[in-house]
């Protein structure tokens, strides 16, 4: 399949979508600061999509920040490494964000230890060919930071018989109230370009594109700035506010005018996609040998004290970090990790922050609210939403029934990547991107159930 020419740039948008609320001025303007280091961390085997990590330490172990102390299971999976210097007190089954009892690692901080990693090149970048490179970022633990934690090595190897020709960084954090993204691009430019020009020498890409929605335009100055002193070509592409903007396909329609036809992955058309916060991170492995053992999380939301961006470590429990920026108000009600329209909610504050955690986003008794569901009025509007050109009407009433094969075969719902569009527009309160959630779930079985016969 040919690659699409960013020559025909039609609009610097996509067809349909919403444009929910922002609230994007409650954090955009903190800087991100340093979480402090806390007595115990635990970190999920499960932290990221694919195969959990393997632990390979054992209780009563002694770790140093940085080091791994779970490996990779299989290609579609990665290395997960120790926040700080410490001691293995409990490898054993903990509460996970997504309510599921899974393997964990749970690590006491040494007190007396000032937590200093080497800061030091573990590669020759002159010496890595493409496995060496894709190795080493499997190692290192990198996801996608965007929310989606998808391993970030399996997208950097570059399919046989498949070129890159574009590389993608997805700047446009559509997701109301997120922030994390925006102060990244700000205050570490550097190391995104850096990233940048760290992965076209492994994946011989011709040209850069960095998406940004037009309300982080201190972002968009910024790096359209640092790009200008690049040797290899980036073009800082501004793109118009709605969600879900920050879809890759979405993304991809904005910049190039075409469509990723179904079926297909960018790949497929010669780029490659990844986040502001994966591209960073590069830097920080091949620069500084750093793996990916902190992130960038927005705390946010009004019943939150005080709203800002942080710095924390894997592992770190929700509960620390809320108290860090003092607490909840009397009248909240809902917890969520990440965003309001593709948010986990969460019953547990003591789970931890995982690879994929965007932001702590606390709702108030106001605004969260038991909707009560009615019968579709067939309005369409949730035809209307879509950005993939589903029929949502007809998939919820499909899911009631249990039809999963005509939902797949039929109407596709495993095009769905569950924005929540659909659901955010419906008058009649049908929660229907929970109920192809479901549907999917029930599909991905039956294909495994296929697979082992």
């Amino acid at each position: 399949m040919s690659v699409i020419s960013p020559d025909s740039k039609e609009a610097s948008t996509f067809k349909h979508g919403v444009h929910p609320a922002e609230y994007k001025e409650l954090s955009n303007k903190y800087a991100i600061e340093r979480m402090p280091f806390l007595e115990e961390y635990m970190l999920p085997l499960s932290q990221h999509i694919g195969a959990p990590s393997t632990c390979i330490v054992k209780k009563g172990q002694k770790v140093r920040r940085g080091e791994k102390i779970a490996d990779a299971v299989g290609f579609v999976s990665t290395a997960l490494h120790s926040p700080v210097d410490g001691e293995i007190i409990a490898i054993d089954i903990f509460e996970h964000p997504n309510g599921q009892m899974l393997p964990g690692i749970k690590i006491k901080t040494d007190p007396y230890s000032t937590q200093q990693m080497e800061s030091e090149p573990p590669f020759d970048l002159n010496t890595l060919d493409a496995n060496a490179f894709v190795s080493a970022v499997q190692d290192a633990g990198i996801v996608g930071m965007g929310g989606a934690a998808f391993p970030a090595h399996v997208k950097f190897a570059i399919p046989e018989g498949k070129t890159c020709k574009y590389i993608m960084v997805n700047g446009c954090e559509c997701e109301p109230f997120l922030t994390a993204d925006h102060r990244i691009m700000v205050e570490y430019a550097d190391e995104i370009i850096d990233g940048i020009t760290i992965l076209k020498q492994f994946v011989g890409a011709e040209k850069a594109f960095i998406a940004i929605e037009t309300n982080k335009p201190d972002a968009i100055a910024i790096l359209t700035e640092k790009a200008k002193e690049s040797d290899f070509p980036i073009e800082v592409t501004p793109l118009k506010v709605k969600y879900p903007q920050g879809a890759e396909k979405m993304m991809i329609t904005a910049i190039m005018g075409g469509e990723v036809p179904v079926g297909t992955l960018p790949i497929d058309l010669g780029i490659l996609v990844s986040n502001v916060g994966t591209i960073a991170s590069l830097s920080d492995l091949f620069r500084k040998g750093k793996p990916l053992m902190e992130r960038v999380v927005t705390i946010t939301g009004t019943a939150i004290k005080r709203k800002t961006n942080v710095l924390v470590p894997i592992g770190t429990p929700i509960r620390e970090v809320i108290d860090l920026c003092g607490g909840m108000t009397d009248d909240a009600s809902r917890i969520l990790l990440g965003g309001p329209m593709m948010g986990v909610v969460q019953k547990n504050v003591d789970t931890p922050i995982l690879k994929g955690t965007s932001g702590i986003l606390v709702l108030t008794n106001n605004e969260v609210k038991n909707k009560t569901e009615y019968n579709c009025i067939k309005c369409s509007r949730c035809i209307d939403a879509c950005p993939m050109f589903l029929n949502p009407s007809v998939l919820g009433m499909l899911a009631k029934k249990g039809l999963w094969e005509e939902m797949e075969q039929e109407y596709n719902v495993m095009d769905c990547f569950e924005c929540g569009s659909c659901s955010y527009v419906c008058p009649s309160s049908i929660p229907l991107v929970q109920s192809f959630r479901i549907a999917k779930g029930f599909i991905r079985e039956k294909f495994a159930r296929e697979r082992v016969k």
